[in-house]
């Protein structure tokens, strides 16, 4: 299901400053906010509102430790699809959506079609998924994997300001 969302309006300077600052603490507080961008909190308020309104703010998330989870073994697994049709796609799309340990599937171009990015707790874990899981996907005819041996940068930050 794809959220509906208001034509985005362009972001004017203040609009930036408060995405570079909520990406980097979403729990800043409206008062901390509005000091920093140089507003008032009534108007800071109606513009992070406006934000969300318009899908630019899609959410405020919890980081959280993957070993503490068991799942600190991160995997990058390129998928080739054997037919290049819609329903293809569609099907593929519906079931990898349903996989857990799947953190983002991304269509490409290039020599694969999709690729994705996985947590899981080891290395024995790591048969599961690609064998009976990700390869029993509809259409899946190929896959390559790349086990992450350490991780140097991971971020959401996307820089907004110019």
């Amino acid at each position: 299901m794809r959220i509906q969302r208001s034509p985005i309006t362009a972001l004017d300077k203040l609009d930036r400053h408060i995405l570079d600052l909520l990406q980097r603490d979403g729990r800043m507080s409206m008062t901390d906010l509005a000091e920093q961008v140089g507003l008032t909190v009534t108007p800071c308020i109606e513009r992070v509102k406006r934000l969300e309104r318009e899908g630019i703010i899609t959410g405020y998330h919890a980081r959280v430790s993957p070993a503490a989870l068991d799942a600190g073994l991160l995997v990058f697994v390129e998928v080739s699809i054997t037919s290049k049709s819609q329903r293809s796609f569609d099907e593929f799309r519906r079931e990898v959506l349903c996989i857990p340990h799947v953190q983002e599937c991304h269509l490409v171009s290039g020599d694969f079609d999709y690729m994705i990015k996985a947590r899981i707790k080891e290395i024995g874990q790591y048969r599961t998924l690609l064998g009976d899981i990700l390869l029993s996907l509809p259409g899946v005819t190929q896959t390559k994997s790349c086990i992450v041996m350490e991780e140097i940068k991971e971020t959401l930050f996307i820089p907004a300001r110019k």
